[in-house]
């Protein structure tokens, strides 16, 4: 299996409810580095796993629609812990849809797995990653 990583940031804001969370249950911000992970089991025409270019540009759109937000007002994040994990999901089901909708272009649909982390800090990062 071939994979190609490409990386940015987004730097949000939220809460946590839940005694588990002890002080991250107040408003607190984090700025998390991601990693997403493209991959095939063969390369394209081109011998590429997908264009880094449209693959960098993607994620940056799908980081800018979270980036400088406070995720406790985003209606669709309501009721939910939009901890590191489950981020890492929402990231990942909005790159399987970009990617469906061809914002990787021809290479793109060549694609059979995506893998995203999100680093919290230097010492603890959570993934989330699956078929498309």
């Amino acid at each position: 299996m071939f994979s190609l990583t490409v990386r940015d940031h987004f730097m949000i804001a939220h809460s946590f409810n839940g005694d588990i969370f002890g002080p991250a249950q107040r408003l607190h911000g984090a700025t998390y580095v991601v990693d997403v992970a493209f991959k095939r089991p063969e390369l394209d025409r081109d011998d590429l796993i997908v264009d880094i270019g449209l693959a960098s540009q993607t994620l940056s759109r799908v980081l800018g629609e979270l980036n400088f937000n406070n995720l406790d007002e985003i209606p669709e994040f309501q009721g939910r812990n939009t901890t590191t994990e489950f981020m890492a999901k929402v990231i990942f089901e909005r790159l399987a849809h970009a990617i469906r909708d061809g914002e990787l272009g021809e290479t793109g649909y060549g694609l059979t797995g995506l893998g995203v982390t999100l680093h919290e800090s230097h010492i603890a990062w959570a993934s989330y990653e699956g078929a498309l």
